[in-house]
């Protein structure tokens, strides 16, 4: 697999370093370098390299924020001489963070993870495009499933309905919580979601589904399902409380 790439560095020296592990590399292809980030963000509204090598600290703006104001995000490798920033980095969905100066043996290790990250994102696309298309859930009367199947890794899991407290979305990812412990999955919220059965589980933030019978207390702006808290967004709030009053209203 070749990656196409492209470096934004305003140090010199640091930028043809890159370059030349760039060169070395035979998976990688570098279309273009730049020292100027509002150069960079010009280029990226036009092309689509697979991975973007981003320095963190520089005059015009920072990596930080050329990374917020990207739409459309390739896989992102950070580089910087001070290491505080990897927090935030990493919050953005930064696939590896290299400390300054880079080593080669380092360098590889990030194209390797960038790699995976790749072809994990292939194989998604792959399956979505295979995928045969879903009929809407019926709300009154929703099928009566009683497992999943998730991949992990090379291989498939079973997982029962009954034992998924709360999934955690991770952009590509997605994290299932259950009694016996977390299954990370290569797979969308949004996907997930509709193989739920939509009277047991409802989604209360961007990144949250809940299971309905596995939540313990209901605070205004948090769950606590086994210990452990799940944010409740505003977006949700209402609908939730709706959802939740409606059930109990149900019951009674």
């Amino acid at each position: 697999m070749k990656l196409s790439c492209i470096i934004v560095e305003d140090e010199p020296m640091a930028r043809d370093l890159l370059s030349q592990y760039i060169d070395k590399v035979p998976s990688l292809d570098l279309q273009a370098a730049f020292s100027n980030p509002l150069e960079a963000l010009e280029y990226l509204k036009e092309h689509e390299p697979d991975v973007l090598f981003l320095d963190v600290q520089m005059p015009e703006i920072t990596g930080i924020s050329l990374l917020k104001i990207l739409k459309r995000k390739p896989i992102v490798i950070m580089s910087t001489a001070y290491s505080e920033y990897a927090i935030e980095g990493f919050e953005l969905d930064v696939t590896d963070y290299l400390l300054k100066p880079v080593t080669f043996e380092r360098f590889l290790k990030a194209v390797e993870r960038a790699t995976e990250r790749r072809q994990a994102s292939l194989a998604l696309e792959h399956n979505t495009t295979q995928a045969q298309p879903q009929a809407p859930l019926d709300t009154t009367n929703p099928p009566a499933i009683d497992f999943i199947f998730v991949k992990d890794g090379a291989k498939m899991v079973k997982v029962r309905i009954k034992d998924i407290q709360y999934i955690e979305g991770l952009k590509d990812y997605v994290r299932i919580h259950t009694p016996k412990g977390r299954i990370t999955t290569l797979q969308r919220l949004k996907s997930l979601e509709t193989q739920l059965p939509n009277n047991a589980f409802f989604r209360v933030h961007h990144s949250y589904i809940v299971a309905i019978e596995w939540i313990d207390v209901i605070h205004r702006d948090k769950l606590e399902i086994d210990n452990q808290t799940v944010p409740i967004s505003d977006t949700y709030r209402k609908a939730f409380k709706s959802f939740i009053d409606h059930r109990s209203m149900g019951r009674s």
